[in-house]
């Protein structure tokens, strides 16, 4: 942007020698020279501002309703990095979400629609919002918020490094009724560490933490169970309890409602998805382990992971599951009890064996 300064300033002496007096003249020469100062200011402010304007007018809103394709690299901009530790809990989480909403068809073009389901129970009733995101060197961690006017849920989903959706977990919500304060804390590695807390009538503390971390191969799997209550009052949680249970051996191999094997359909034909829970000895050795078996023949598998010393052979024979802990699992189980016991199946109604 140019202006004709000589132009301006002829106009600027012109008017001084119309409107000053002779004895005053002499200050227009002051008044010109101070005047091209400012105009000179003057001119490199306006350069900027309408640098700034054209920069803005250039940079078109994102739409996130789905009805056109978004990049990844854009979607991302909809999430606020988080660089270190975050905590929420269920009293404060939805104001930590931002105001942008995000449309369901958005979600699925980085989402199947079965993992999308599994957050959006009623989509004509629930909005989605993004809180924030976790970018590592393999994986990146999207935390959204799914709200309607009566409740709202926190979640976490994974993708890899090229936006391939990989799975999700549920950290909060504000639909539990009973005395406990529950709350979610993420570190850098990062570990969800989802806690709950209750004064007794003694006024005694009463806590249950459990630590979460994704693997590529077996999901979102329990690496911390710490508590100070009775296994009485714990509750156990399924983490497989709603996926699909379609496979020959998919199902709930069960003794009773603490010690059973939930086992549901994997990737492809000779993979499976399991969660053990055991407590034996009166609940004073108590055994938890969610991962994959990959079969090596129609009744027999085994879980192995990279990292991990422990595996654990499955053989199947009619409605039973036997389990044999073949190498070291004392980082799933107390010290005195192994992964040995045999299950029987239980049969599933047919909405449940539909995986709704």
């Amino acid at each position: 942007m140019h202006f004709n300064i000589t132009l301006i300033i002829d106009l600027q002496t012109n008017l001084c020698n119309s409107w000053l007096t002779n004895a005053e003249i002499l200050g227009c020469k002051y008044h010109k020279d101070v005047f091209l100062t400012k105009f000179m200011a003057m001119n490199k402010l306006l350069a900027v501002l309408l640098l700034a304007t054209l920069i803005g007018c250039s940079d078109k809103a994102l739409d996130l309703s789905g009805e056109t394709t978004i990049k990844p690299s854009e979607y991302v901009k909809a999430f606020a990095p988080i660089k270190g530790n975050y905590t929420a809990s269920d009293t404060d989480f939805i104001k930590k979400a931002d105001t942008i909403k995000i449309g369901l068809k958005a979600l699925k073009q980085f989402m199947p629609d079965s993992a999308v389901q599994q957050m959006v129970k009623n989509e004509k009733k629930e909005t989605i919002y993004p809180v924030g995101v976790i970018e590592k060197e393999t994986e990146k961690y999207f935390l959204i918020l799914v709200k309607s006017k009566k409740s709202a849920r926190l979640f976490v989903y994974v993708t890899d490094e090229k936006f391939k959706y990989l799975g999700n977990k549920e950290l909060l919500n504000n639909e539990n009724k009973d005395a406990y304060a529950r709350s979610v804390s993420i570190n850098k590695e990062p570990t969800f560490v989802i806690s709950k807390e209750a004064y007794s009538k003694d006024k005694e503390l009463k806590f249950s933490r459990s630590g979460w971390i994704f693997n590529a191969g077996a999901g979102f799997m329990i690496v911390v169970n710490d508590s100070n209550e009775t296994p009485q009052n714990n509750e156990i949680i399924n983490p497989l309890d709603t996926l699909p249970r379609l496979a020959k051996l998919s199902g709930d191999y069960i003794k009773n409602d603490k010690n059973y094997i939930s086992i549901r359909d994997g990737k492809d034909s000779k993979t499976y998805l399991f969660f053990i829970h055991f407590e034996k000895n009166n609940a004073d050795c108590i055994g938890e382990l969610k991962g994959t078996l990959t079969l090596s023949s129609s009744t027999a598998g085994q879980f192995t992971q990279n990292g991990d010393p422990c595996i654990i052979d499955f053989s199947f024979s009619g409605n039973t599951v036997r389990l044999k802990e073949q190498g070291t699992c004392g980082n799933h189980r107390g010290i005195k009890c192994f992964f040995d016991d045999s299950f029987t199946r239980k049969k599933a109604s047919k909405s449940k064996k539909k995986g709704k």
